[in-house]
């Protein structure tokens, strides 16, 4: 998930993002990005939590910020193209807990609500590496599922074939 910009309304200090994980879970968008054959973009990720798995880009909702917009921001930052959310399929509510959390700060891991979508690309967008993500890539569902560096709340996604899960992970 892509850290914001200084420049961008919904960016937090990194002090006040901590208090936030530390004391409420917050609340971010999943997407999965399948290209005309069906293969889905993850990213290795640089950074806790999730640090050195591959994970479905993504990114947190900021205050005030309405669904449709994050979505906007979202896919603009990950793939470098903005899609209505509309256009992808929501395929449920996750939840996402972790030991660990974005500042490697001891006593308190990481808790997310996930909204979980689905895009069907027309074409494969030329995705590049960032400050989160040391490389990025396509995979097929069955190459997710089997390797055990993608995380288990991305293969999450795709054990239930992407049917809604509430609760889980």
């Amino acid at each position: 998930m892509n850290m914001k910009l200084k420049n961008d309304k919904h960016w937090l200090e990194p002090s006040d993002f901590a208090q936030v994980v530390q004391n409420t879970p917050p609340v971010s968008i999943d997407l999965v990005l399948r290209d005309p054959g069906g293969a889905v973009l993850v990213g290795y990720r640089t950074f806790e939590p999730a640090k050195e798995y591959w994970f479905v880009p993504g990114g947190r909702i900021g205050k005030s910020e309405t669904l449709d917009e994050a979505f906007d921001r979202i896919t603009r930052a990950e793939i470098g193209v903005a899609i209505a959310r509309e256009a992808a399929r929501f395929v449920g509510v996750y939840e996402h807990f972790y030991e660990t959390n974005r500042f490697n700060e001891p006593g308190y891991g990481t808790h997310y609500v996930v909204l979980g979508y689905e895009i069907a690309l027309p074409i494969r967008p030329l995705v590049k590496s960032d400050d989160q993500h040391s490389a990025m890539k396509w995979m097929t569902p069955s190459e997710i599922l089997a390797d055990p560096t993608v995380h288990p709340n991305t293969q999450a996604y795709f054990a239930a074939s992407l049917q809604p899960s509430h609760g889980e992970n």
